[in-house]
Protein backbone atom coordinates (compact mmCIF):
# COMPACT_ATOMS: atom_id res chain seq x y z
CA UNK A 1 0.00 0.00 0.00
CA UNK A 2 3.02 2.33 0.72
CA UNK A 3 4.51 1.47 -2.63
CA UNK A 4 1.36 2.69 -4.21
CA UNK A 5 0.99 5.98 -2.52
CA UNK A 6 4.08 6.52 -3.28
CA UNK A 7 3.91 5.78 -6.85
CA UNK A 8 0.68 7.95 -7.13
CA UNK A 9 2.85 10.99 -5.39
CA UNK A 10 5.59 10.61 -7.83
CA UNK A 11 3.78 10.39 -10.69
CA UNK A 12 1.37 13.58 -9.37
CA UNK A 13 4.37 15.72 -9.61
CA UNK A 14 5.19 14.91 -13.58
CA UNK A 15 2.04 17.38 -14.50
CA UNK A 16 2.60 20.16 -11.76
CA UNK A 17 3.69 23.12 -12.90
CA UNK A 18 6.96 25.06 -12.33
CA UNK A 19 7.28 27.14 -9.19
CA UNK A 20 6.37 30.59 -11.16
CA UNK A 21 2.94 28.27 -12.81
CA UNK A 22 2.25 26.47 -9.83
CA UNK A 23 -0.57 27.97 -7.98
CA UNK A 24 -1.90 28.23 -11.62
CA UNK A 25 -4.95 26.03 -12.73
CA UNK A 26 -3.81 24.14 -15.75
CA UNK A 27 -5.94 23.93 -18.92
CA UNK A 28 -5.20 20.76 -20.98
CA UNK A 29 -5.26 20.71 -24.38
CA UNK A 30 -4.44 18.17 -27.23
CA UNK A 31 -2.62 19.45 -30.37
CA UNK A 32 -1.49 16.89 -33.11
CA UNK A 33 -0.97 13.82 -30.45
CA UNK A 34 0.57 15.68 -27.89
CA UNK A 35 -1.18 16.20 -25.10
CA UNK A 36 -0.42 19.67 -22.68
CA UNK A 37 -1.25 21.16 -19.38
CA UNK A 38 -1.26 24.65 -20.47
CA UNK A 39 -0.79 27.90 -17.16
CA UNK A 40 -1.45 31.42 -18.43
CA UNK A 41 0.50 34.16 -16.08
CA UNK A 42 0.92 37.68 -17.05
CA UNK A 43 2.71 37.41 -20.22
CA UNK A 44 4.18 33.91 -19.77
CA UNK A 45 2.44 30.87 -20.47
CA UNK A 46 3.99 27.21 -19.36
CA UNK A 47 2.86 23.60 -21.78
CA UNK A 48 3.98 20.79 -19.61
CA UNK A 49 3.71 17.75 -22.05
CA UNK A 50 1.84 14.95 -20.29
CA UNK A 51 1.78 12.35 -22.31
CA UNK A 52 4.38 9.64 -23.13
CA UNK A 53 6.30 9.84 -27.04
CA UNK A 54 8.93 8.19 -28.28
CA UNK A 55 12.17 10.18 -28.63
CA UNK A 56 10.30 13.37 -28.82
CA UNK A 57 11.98 16.57 -30.70
CA UNK A 58 12.00 20.16 -29.54
CA UNK A 59 11.32 20.91 -33.40
CA UNK A 60 7.55 19.82 -33.41
CA UNK A 61 6.82 19.43 -29.91
CA UNK A 62 7.78 23.25 -29.54
CA UNK A 63 4.90 24.06 -32.84
CA UNK A 64 2.34 22.12 -30.89
CA UNK A 65 3.34 23.42 -27.96
CA UNK A 66 3.01 27.22 -29.27
CA UNK A 67 -0.21 26.52 -30.85
CA UNK A 68 -1.81 24.89 -27.33
CA UNK A 69 -0.59 27.86 -25.52
CA UNK A 70 -2.46 30.27 -28.24
CA UNK A 71 -5.55 28.40 -28.09
CA UNK A 72 -5.36 28.66 -24.16
CA UNK A 73 -4.27 32.40 -23.92
CA UNK A 74 -6.22 33.75 -26.98
CA UNK A 75 -2.67 35.64 -27.81
CA UNK A 76 -0.53 35.10 -31.00
CA UNK A 77 2.66 33.60 -29.12
CA UNK A 78 6.21 35.52 -29.95
CA UNK A 79 8.57 33.09 -29.18
CA UNK A 80 8.59 29.50 -27.25
CA UNK A 81 11.28 28.46 -25.06
CA UNK A 82 12.35 25.36 -23.41
CA UNK A 83 12.64 21.76 -23.54
CA UNK A 84 10.79 18.61 -25.02
CA UNK A 85 8.73 18.51 -21.62
CA UNK A 86 8.07 21.98 -20.79
CA UNK A 87 8.10 25.16 -22.52
CA UNK A 88 7.35 27.93 -21.68
CA UNK A 89 5.93 30.90 -24.60
CA UNK A 90 5.80 34.98 -24.31
CA UNK A 91 2.26 35.93 -25.59
CA UNK A 92 2.41 38.51 -27.61
CA UNK A 93 -1.22 39.99 -26.71
CA UNK A 94 0.24 43.26 -25.26
CA UNK A 95 3.27 43.02 -27.98
CA UNK A 96 5.76 45.91 -27.09
CA UNK A 97 5.75 44.18 -23.20
CA UNK A 98 6.11 40.50 -25.17
CA UNK A 99 9.07 41.89 -26.85
CA UNK A 100 10.45 43.61 -24.25
CA UNK A 101 10.10 40.75 -21.92
CA UNK A 102 11.69 38.52 -25.03
CA UNK A 103 14.55 41.35 -25.35
CA UNK A 104 15.65 41.16 -21.22
CA UNK A 105 16.24 37.35 -21.60
CA UNK A 106 17.99 37.48 -24.48
CA UNK A 107 20.35 40.63 -23.55
CA UNK A 108 21.22 39.32 -20.22
CA UNK A 109 24.67 38.37 -19.63
CA UNK A 110 26.19 34.77 -18.58
CA UNK A 111 28.40 34.91 -15.69
CA UNK A 112 31.58 32.85 -14.89
CA UNK A 113 31.93 32.66 -11.00
CA UNK A 114 35.34 31.47 -8.95
CA UNK A 115 34.79 29.83 -5.59
CA UNK A 116 37.28 31.49 -3.21
CA UNK A 117 36.58 29.64 -0.22
CA UNK A 118 36.34 32.02 1.98
CA UNK A 119 33.36 32.15 4.34
CA UNK A 120 32.49 36.17 5.69
CA UNK A 121 31.10 35.18 8.97
CA UNK A 122 28.15 37.83 9.74
CA UNK A 123 27.63 36.27 13.51
CA UNK A 124 24.79 34.53 15.14
CA UNK A 125 25.16 31.87 12.59
CA UNK A 126 25.22 34.12 9.77
CA UNK A 127 27.06 34.35 6.93
CA UNK A 128 28.06 33.86 3.24
CA UNK A 129 30.45 32.04 0.40
CA UNK A 130 32.64 34.84 -1.40
CA UNK A 131 32.73 34.50 -5.12
CA UNK A 132 33.67 36.75 -7.75
CA UNK A 133 31.80 36.61 -11.35
CA UNK A 134 32.47 38.10 -14.70
CA UNK A 135 30.29 38.62 -17.30
CA UNK A 136 31.31 36.48 -20.36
Amino acid sequence: MIRFLFLLLVLAGCSAGTPFFRDIPATRIAVNGSVFDVRVRGHLAEAVRINTQYAPRLGPIRDRAGLAMAQVSGCPILDVLGDASVTVGVLGCDREAGERLLLTAISTPNYECVDYGIYENLGHGYGYQVFECTPY
